[in-house]
């Protein structure tokens, strides 16, 4: 079971981060078009660190994987990637229509109902 995640929602429309630890739900909305991995990665730590957040083995990082922007997805999942690489958190993906509202309550019910993928995450990009 899922616990302690990161979740990450990049898409291009109502982008935003959130973070589940020690069971309190903490949102962060970003700009609407990020860009930019420097900035998404900045956002990321910086709200880690202000929430007091350790990322190991046990947390969870979870990835909206589309479909939605192509610059927007494919700088999530890289962030996502590198930070799974350097601390060894585990790597989850799942498609926007998956997860009607971004609130504690249905994040917690897309873990629940298996509706993330831990296999190689395949984005899905708007035409």
């Amino acid at each position: 079971m899922i616990k302690d995640f990161l979740i990450i929602n990049c898409t291009g429309k109502k982008n935003v981060i959130a973070l589940n630890i020690n069971n309190n739900f903490f949102l962060k909305k970003l700009q609407t078009n990020i860009r930019s991995n420097e900035t998404l990665v900045n956002n990321i730590f910086e709200f880690l660190k202000q929430k007091k957040a350790i990322i190991d083995k046990d947390f969870s990082i979870i990835v909206n994987v589309g479909p939605g922007s192509f610059s927007g997805i494919r700088i999530s999942i890289a962030v996502a990637k590198g930070i799974k690489i350097s601390k060894g958190s585990k790597l989850y993906g799942y498609k926007d229509q998956d997860l009607a509202d971004f609130n504690a309550k249905n994040i917690k019910l897309l873990i629940k109902n298996k509706l993330i993928q831990n296999n190689l995450i395949k984005p899905v990009y708007l035409s």
